[in-house]
């Protein structure tokens, strides 16, 4: 089954490979890389803050072999505009903050950096992170690769749209609606939405903090995206906090629940039909796929509590029409919804290894400056309220729980991705698993 690309560039372990055997200078990937990006964002728009000079002096001074800790030397890549980058400005879309100039880099930048990538510059994002699209007031929109008449994703759009076109092999971002799982879905590139606590997320606060650290809060991950599934496992393993053990089956021995209806979310048949194509494969191919389990929790209070959850956390506890601030018992009550939840869908996965089901309702939609929560879109030509889509985002993000999206296929050529949820702490399976479903898929 074939899915839209864009490019056969390198990845991130190709990449340092030829740099570690000299075949290729880091100094000429980081050109190339530029060249390419110099090329076409006249068009996309995905880099909107460049660091060229610096990344080329770094690439210059790298002239011995790596150290061993050192499997992304000589790589190039661009972090969501989000994250603190030294010399850089971190603004979350605003022009209010366009002299914001970070001090030092956020600590998953460090790490990048420590294993040997060269930071070319940050990716576009939606202003506050808060969008399915990448479109804000300082840097313009950003385009999807496949057709610029339609998005890229959001909050990780740039990213997304940098790593499909083949601009840079890799990308870190950031997901709290899907923020890296619909661009992935969108643009027909590989993300890992991390378990919760897995990879830092210092030096990844707003701009209001003014350099000082914030709490997370209870939803928000950062994780990579990439053009296959060995990249995430490697740009997961260098950044992640907790070293987590990896206990991968055969595909044939993982029990999968497909999840492709949800009471607050319909999808698309643009969505339906590649997704249905692929778990035709996958039982073909040998996996157990069972369409429905009593164990699944009740998905219509997931969502209903994943939603002021979500509401309450961007709205740093001032979520209603008017900034009401919310109650601490009504917060320790979302936060027990919360838990009971997480327990719930651990009772499945002592059955199940994962859960297949669509990033989003629907493929990669036309630009749109309708305010988001006033948006509508048509689910097989039916009119929807576009926040629904949110169900599907939250499947994972609500219990904490690990997702790496594919890409399965396509409709009309716009890519259509899945992503598979796992365990708490299951990251490494899950980016493993979604590379067998691949490779039966892609060959």
């Amino acid at each position: 089954m074939a899915y839209p690309r864009l490019t056969d560039r390198s990845g991130a372990i190709a990449t340092a490979a030829a740099v570690r055997s000299g075949q290729r200078s880091a100094l000429e990937c980081v050109e190339h890389a530029i060249a390419r990006i110099e090329k076409l964002d006249a068009h996309i728009n995905a880099v909107v803050v460049t660091d060229f000079d610096r990344a080329r002096e770094t690439a210059r001074a790298m002239t011995g072999p790596p150290h061993a800790d050192q499997p992304l030397y000589g790589v190039p890549m661009a972090v969501k505009e989000s994250f603190d980058v030294a010399g850089l400005p971190t603004t979350w879309g605003h022009v209010k903050y366009k002299d914001n100039i970070a001090t030092r880099d956020a600590v998953v930048v460090q790490r990048l950096k420590a294993a040997g990538a060269i930071i070319l510059g940050k990716s576009n994002v939606p202003p506050d992170l808060a969008d399915l699209q990448s479109d804000n007031p300082l840097y313009g929109r950003t385009n999807n690769p496949h057709d610029h008449s339609r998005v890229a994703g959001g909050s990780s759009g740039g990213g997304a749209a940098a790593v499909a076109s083949g601009m840079v092999p890799c990308e870190y971002g950031s997901d709290i609606g899907s923020s890296i799982r619909n661009p992935a879905h969108f643009n027909g590139i590989w993300g890992h939405k991390t378990s919760f606590g897995l990879v830092t997320m210092r030096g990844h606060a707003h701009p209001a903090s003014a350099g000082g650290d914030w709490h997370d809060g209870p939803l928000g991950v950062v994780g990579p995206l990439a053009r296959d599934a060995d990249d995430l496992a490697l740009l997961l393993r260098v950044t992640a906090d907790v070293p987590l053990r990896q206990d991968s089956k055969a595909l044939r021995d993982m029990r999968f629940l497909a999840v492709l209806d949800h009471p607050a979310s319909k999808i698309d048949d643009a969505v339906r039909a590649p997704i249905e194509a692929a778990l035709g494969a996958l039982q073909s191919a040998g996996g157990r796929i069972d369409r429905g389990s009593e164990l699944l929790p009740d998905l219509a209070r997931q969502h209903s509590h994943y939603m002021k959850l979500l509401s309450v956390t961007l709205a740093r506890g001032r979520p209603g029409p008017g900034g009401q601030e919310l109650k601490l018992a009504e917060w320790f009550d979302l936060l027990d919804a919360q838990a009971r939840n997480a327990y719930a869908w651990a009772a499945l996965f002592e059955h199940y290894d994962f859960v297949l089901a669509p990033p989003l309702a629907f493929l990669a939609f036309p630009h749109d400056t309708t305010p988001m929560r006033a948006r509508r879109i048509a689910i097989n030509g039916q009119d929807s309220a576009f926040a629904d889509t949110f169900a599907w985002a939250g499947l994972a993000t609500f219990p904490n729980l690990p997702s790496t999206v594919l890409p399965v296929g396509d409709t009309g050529g716009l890519p259509c991705g899945m992503q598979v949820i796992g365990p708490r702490w299951s990251d490494y399976d899950c980016i493993a698993a979604a590379k067998a479903i691949g490779d039966v898929l892609h060959g």
